[in-house]
């Protein structure tokens, strides 16, 4: 009799539970970076009013009369599948397509967090909402990130100046006309050259075919930015094309001397893009192979797949900040909760294998967009239900051992 009583308590207390964890799931329906959790149970020890005998003989076997003694939660388990993407627009929201979790730092303490939603605090450290800090690798001078290092505070370093560098090569391709005649001249389009203080020169090159010898063009480099720095001196002057119309490899770089001002360093012009063909003279410059660069500030940054954080400067380069650090663990179901939607390393998640997006089985990034919560709510108001039917299920179990010992004790009157 009491029996039937204490196993419908313990199941008022495991569906209570799953009231619990499925009204937690559709609090956070809106959470970002949540992941659902869900109820397991399991039955309790069970008495045994008789044991079971094997077959002896000309007499069979029995089974064991067992009488359970109730349910208890086996487990509140994580479902860690991808939560659907929100767009936002915002460069410093980060999504992860697939495994991985953001590194993040309180004080000492290093947690993980699914929930990509960032900004800078007063110093340009990439914080949560909370306050932790994202961890990664930051770039040196040069741009170059070393991931193999250990990962520290990420920043993003407003107001930075990019130092300019001096133009030391530059490229000009292109046709040359065979049928030109002496004195035709080709003038190609202005080349933009930087001295060692990062100040502009715009060169310009012209090319004028002369009469001796066979298949030779003047080549002539002028500043033409105001006041220029003196004269430009180019050696050699003249390019002489073989037969087949390509330049030799002896005179396919010419370099240029500045005459003086801040323009301290010889720039090496490349021609070996150049020929002398039949038709039109098309020659230029080649503003990819140009070197040098004003100086720049930092305006904005944009994030690559690989969690490559990119600077955007004022002159125009982009060049590498940092990069986000992401973290794995064998088992996942083992981290524990921290809250503000981060958890941290347990017992039996193990421990953290922290690397680059898209390698060792990690997530790839994207910027502008997060990771919603993945609560489905037509399975959560379903089990919202089957825990209400359990729970009454088990309070009716309680009224009627309850009736039964009332009827009992009431055997005499």
């Amino acid at each position: 009799m009491l029996r039937s009583m204490f196993s419908a308590i313990s199941g008022l207390r495991a569906h209570q539970t799953k009231l619990d964890v499925a009204g937690n799931n559709i609090a956070n329906v809106n959470t970002v970076g949540f992941k659902a959790s869900q109820t397991v149970f399991e039955d309790t020890l069970s008495q045994v009013l008789r044991n079971g005998a094997a077959p002896n003989g000309d007499v069979a076997g029995t089974n064991p009369a067992q009488v359970g003694l109730g349910v208890k939660v086996a487990g509140i388990t994580t479902n860690f599948g991808q939560g659907s993407t929100q767009n936002t627009g915002r460069a410093s929201d980060f999504m992860i397509s697939g495994d991985g979790f953001f590194v993040t730092k309180v004080g000492n303490e290093s947690l993980y967090t699914r929930a990509g939603s960032f900004d800078t605090d007063g110093v340009g450290n990439l914080v949560t909402p909370d306050g932790a800090k994202l961890q990664g690798w930051m770039a040196n001078a040069l741009g170059v990130v070393d991931p193999n290092g250990p990962i520290q505070d990420l920043r993003i370093p407003t107001g930075q100046v990019l130092a300019p560098v001096a133009t030391t090569g530059a490229a000009i391709g292109g046709n040359l006309s065979a049928g030109a005649t002496p004195a035709d001249t080709a003038v190609t389009s202005q080349i933009q050259m930087y001295d060692d203080l990062g100040n502009p020169h715009p060169v310009s090159v012209s090319m004028t075919k002369v009469a001796t010898p066979e298949n030779t063009w003047s080549v002539a480099f002028a500043d033409t930015s105001a006041p220029p720095p003196g004269t430009l001196t180019a050696t050699p002057t003249t390019v002489t094309f073989a037969a087949d119309g390509t330049l030799p490899a002896a005179q396919q770089q010419i370099v240029i001397t500045a005459g003086g001002g801040a323009w301290t360093r010889d720039v090496t012009v490349d021609l070996s893009g150049l020929t002398q063909f039949g038709g039109k003279s098309d020659a230029a410059a080649k503003t990819t192979a140009q070197s040098g660069s004003a100086m720049g500030v930092l305006e904005g940054y944009s994030l690559a797949n690989d969690g490559t954080i990119v600077g955007i400067y004022s002159n125009g380069l982009r060049q590498n900040i940092g990069q986000l650090a992401l973290a794995t663990f064998v088992n996942p179901g083992g981290l524990e909760k921290a809250g503000n939607s981060s958890y941290r390393a347990g017992d039996n998640s193990g421990n953290p294998l922290v690397g680059q997006a898209g390698t060792g089985g990690r997530g790839s990034l994207s910027a502008g967009a997060l990771e919603m919560s993945n609560v489905d709510l037509a399975e959560e108001f379903t089990g919202l239900i089957v825990a209400q039917r359990g729970f009454q299920a088990n309070s009716r179990v309680i009224t009627t051992s309850d009736e039964i010992l009332q009827d009992l004790v009431q055997l005499k009157r």
